[in-house]
Formats: C-alpha cells, sequence, structure tokens
C-alpha cells in the first residue's frame, strides 16, 4: 500500500539526488564506524532500536497517530502488532551470529565470515506504517548496515515519530543517529528513486509497482509479492476451532495484513457447518443484493477504494448502504463466489474483513480452486488449509506454488512466524520466482549480510568414472573401453 513509483515518472532532478546523496553519505560515514562494533555492541544496538517500538508509552503513541494519518486498522490491534512482531524478531536474532566469523566447517576447509551490505534503502508501506520499518531497521542494523526509510506519503509523520524514538535510543548507547534515517518530507517517488540508485540494497514491501521499480534501479534488490491468501477447509478440519482462528486472523488490524484469509475453499460434506461456525463466530454471509452492493462501493475503477481498505465491517456495510442490523454488528462479511478472475474482483485481495467462499466437492476441486486463485493473484505467496489429513497437507506442499503452507493456524499471524511455529518473524514474504522474487522465505536479517568465505586446501575428493557413471552404464548397456 505504498505510493507507486509508475516507470513512466521515474525522473529525478539533480535537486533530488544531491538531497538523497547528503543522506547517503551520512549513512556511509556512520556505517563505517558501526562497521567496526563487535557483536555484543550490534546486538545492543538491536535491543535498543526495539524498545524504541515495544517501550508501552511510545507504541500506543506510534499507534495511535498510525491510525489517525493512514486511515488504517486500529490502534489496539496495532499496538499488539508493533509489540508482537519485534518481540518476535528479536527472540530470532538473540543468538543469530552477524559478526566476524559466523560457521567454520573443517571438513571442507570453509570459513564464513558476516559482512555488511553497507547503506540499505527501504520502501515501507502506510498498512503497516511501524512494525515494517521498524523490522527492517533491526534487521539491518543485525548486519552491521546503516538504513534509510522511504515511507509511503500517508506514513510519514509515523515514520517520523518512529525515528525521533530510535534516535533517543541510539543515543542511549552512544550510536551514530545517522545508522537510521529517512526521505525528507514531503516523500516524492522522485526521492525514492533517487534512493534506489544510491544505495548499496534496496528492500521492498508494499506495492507490486514499487518492486518492480526497485528490480529495474540497477541497484540489488529484495522484493516481495502480492498476497491474496486460499484456506482450504476439508472434511476432517475442526470447524469450531477452525472458524475462531479465521476470525481472529481476518479481524486483526481490519485486515491490513497481506497474509490475512481472502478466500474459504470449504469441501461440500461440512460446508454447511463450516458456515454455521463462521457465523458463530462473528461472520456474516452476505445475500446476492447484499454482495452486488457491496461490490460497487469496494472497487472504483477496477481498484479497492480507500475508503474500504482496511475499515471494520460495520463501516464497510454503512459505507455500502447495507441496512440489514446483523451486519452492523459483524466482525466480518462472506460472499458466495464461484468463479475467478478480474471480472470477479472478489475473488482477488480485499485488505478488508471481507472473505470469498467458494464451495468444493472434494479435495481434488478444492485443489483445483485454490490454484485457480493463486494463479489470479498470490501465487508464490501462501495457502492454508484447516485438517487432519497428512495427506492433503503434503500435497499442498508438493504441488501449489507456494512459499508457505499454514496448517490450523490463524494464517495472519502464523505466516509471518509465531511464538508456535518455527518461521522466522518478518512482515515481508518473499514469494519465489512464482511471484517474480528473488527469494522464497520470510525476509530476514541474513538477507541483510555478505558472507565471505575463506577457502583451504583439504584432502582431495576425486571421484572415478566408474564411481560416477558405473551405474548408469550398466542400467543402459554401454560399452565405454
Amino acid at each position: 500500500m505504498v505510493s507507486s513509483i509508475q516507470t513512466s515518472q521515474r525522473q529525478d532532478t539533480p535537486d533530488e539526488q544531491a538531497v538523497v546523496a547528503s543522506l547517503v553519505a551520512r549513512a556511509r560515514a556512520a556505517q563505517a564506524e558501526y562497521e567496526r562494533y563487535d557483536q555484543q555492541q550490534v546486538d545492543e544496538v538491536v535491543t535498543a532500536v526495539a524498545w524504541a517500538l515495544v517501550h508501552p508509552e511510545r507504541n500506543r503513541r506510534i499507534s495511535e497517530l498510525a491510525v489517525e494519518a493512514t486511515g488504517l486498522g486500529n490502534v489496539g490491534d496495532k499496538i499488539t502488532k508493533n509489540r508482537r512482531k519485534t518481540m518476535g524478531l528479536l527472540r530470532d536474532l538473540q543468538q543469530a551470529k552477524s559478526v566476524g566469523v559466523i560457521q567454520e566447517l573443517p571438513e571442507l576447509g570453509l570459513v564464513e565470515i558476516a559482512r555488511p551490505v553497507g547503506v540499505v534503502g527501504a520502501v515501507v508501506p502506510s498498512t503497516n506504517p511501524a512494525a515494517t520499518p521498524t523490522n527492517k531497521t533491526i534487521n539491518a542494523l543485525k548486519g552491521r548496515n546503516a538504513i534509510i526509510l522511504a515511507p509511503s506519503p500517508k506514513g510519514q509523520a509515523v515514520c517520523t515519530l518512529l525515528l525521533e524514538c530510535i534516535h533517543a535510543e541510539l543515543d542511549r548507547v552512544g550510536a551514530p543517529r545517522d545508522l537510521v534515517q529517512q526521505l525528507p518530507t514531503p516523500v516524492s517517488k522522485a526521492t525514492t528513486y533517487a534512493l534506489m540508485n544510491q544505495v548499496d540494497l534496496v528492500v521492498v514491501t508494499g506495492s507490486q509497482n514499487n518492486v518492480r521499480t526497485a528490480y529495474s534501479s540497477g541497484t540489488p534488490a529484495i522484493g516481495v509479492g502480492a498476497g491474496n491468501v486460499p484456506v482450504i477447509i476439508d472434511e476432517s478440519a475442526e470447524l469450531d476451532d477452525a472458524a475462531r482462528k479465521i476470525t481472529a486472523s481476518k479481524t486483526f488490524d481490519n485486515a491490513t495484513s497481506c497474509s490475512s484469509e481472502n478466500s474459504l475453499v470449504i469441501l461440500e460434506a461440512v460446508y454447511p457447518s463450516a458456515i454455521a461456525a463462521l457465523e458463530r463466530s462473528g461472520g456474516v454471509m452476505l445475500t446476492a443484493e447484499e454482495k452486488r452492493q457491496l461490490e460497487e462501493v469496494m472497487w472504483e475503477d477496477g481498484s479497492l477504494s480507500r475508503h474500504i481498505i482496511a475499515r471494520a465491517a460495520p463501516e464497510i456495510a454503512k459505507r455500502a448502504g447495507l441496512t440489514r442490523p446483523a451486519l452492523h454488528s459483524a466482525a466480518f462479511f462472506m460472499v458466495e463466489e464461484q468463479h475467478v478472475g478480474k471480472a470477479y474482483p472478489f475473488s482477488g485481495e480485499k485488505l478488508s474483513p471481507v472473505l470469498a467462499v467458494y464451495r468444493a466437492e472434494d479435495f481434488d476441486a478444492a485443489f483445483a480452486q485454490t490454484r485457480a486463485l493463486l494463479d489470479h493473484q498470490g501465487k508464490g505467496h501462501s495457502c492454508g488449509i484447516h485438517t487432519h489429513k497428512e495427506a492433503h497437507i503434503r500435497r499442498l506442499g508438493l504441488e501449489m506454488p507456494v512459499c508457505r503452507v499454514i496448517v490450523n493456524q490463524a494464517h495472519a499471524f502464523a505466516n509471518g512466524g509465531n511464538f508456535d511455529n518455527g518461521l522466522p518473524f518478518s512482515l515481508s514474504m518473499g514469494c519465489g520466482t512464482w511471484g517474480q522474487n528473488s527469494i522464497s522465505d520470510n525476509m530476514n536479517y541474513r538477507h541483510y549480510l555478505n558472507i565471505t568465505r575463506i577457502a583451504r586446501t583439504i584432502p582431495p575428493n576425486e571421484p572415478s568414472v566408474d564411481e560416477l557413471f558405473g551405474a548408469y552404464l550398466q542400467k543402459h548397456d554401454l560399452d565405454v573401453s
């Protein structure tokens, strides 16, 4: 949800280049000093920056400003998200080596040494204007890099307040303030593109236009893909448990997360019971006419309306002119859908507490429906399933074009790492080549490192022709004498 940098608007002026060059020069000077820090010093800096957001009073101020400035999400959930994501990341990094020798492999004669990438330019979205920049900043600092943030225009004020808090903590530990900077107000497409040109690494979360622009900037770039998460409920699922988790995920921060469920694919055998469970959990199924009314206001000229994104369900109902009383106390809305594609917008990402619901005859049909949804949008990102059937889980992992399969969990919490799963805490989901990304994992501190390898000689390990080809030659009755 960052403002996009269209290809035709990439021209930046000498003044903008100079403004960015000044920031980069200051970042390089700070990074050169920081590069001499040892692991203990680096970890103290990382802890300080994490505390800048986790501090309860600061977290509340930042969260309140985030909702006020962007109009997205709600304060309570943003407070929870900022705290949980930052504490989870700090937990992940506690024992991680990122300075000096990080691994020795004597049997291979190899020593691996962590080195900084230099100055990072980070483009961050308005949907998570505090949690995402903090996550990127901590990961960058873990690798002894400096970072310059490029917030969306809506998130600029939030980033400024966050930066004040970060600088206060950097002062506390005696680290250079210029390790963490942001583009000046007002953020523009031109200055963001100038930043992409001048730093050593670009990391982008948000608009796919920004991701593509970063890839074409000439600077090494890591971007992440679009979400459109489909989740299967099969005949073995614990329906009330699934409904509770889906509701918690879909309503958290008014569905600002690209990892929240967008479509449910429910097997015919449990369809009525699953819908009933979802309704007990706070969902309301729209009638065909209500669905039509909602569609008219959710999309404007083919794009999601800014008046709908990350709004609470009752507010959406009011804007859509939906008068049924149940809709004005609903946690989320469900719409029955049969088709997929541009002509059926409910089949895409909705960034709001609205779920498309598909009915599937059996698991094969559910698999095909899920694949169709991902082929339309969100390929590579993730899918989920509520089941007790290992064969269904494995088939998704082996055949579905996604980088994450989330099993029996609240998708928005689990996908970016949770305290009860092993995924790294992150707000940036790599989608692999399926999503036109260079990474397929949750973006983490290792993506902000260069690794130098010292190679020494070891006893030779040179195989013979017979060792490598003997079985093949024998199988095909080949004579190479």
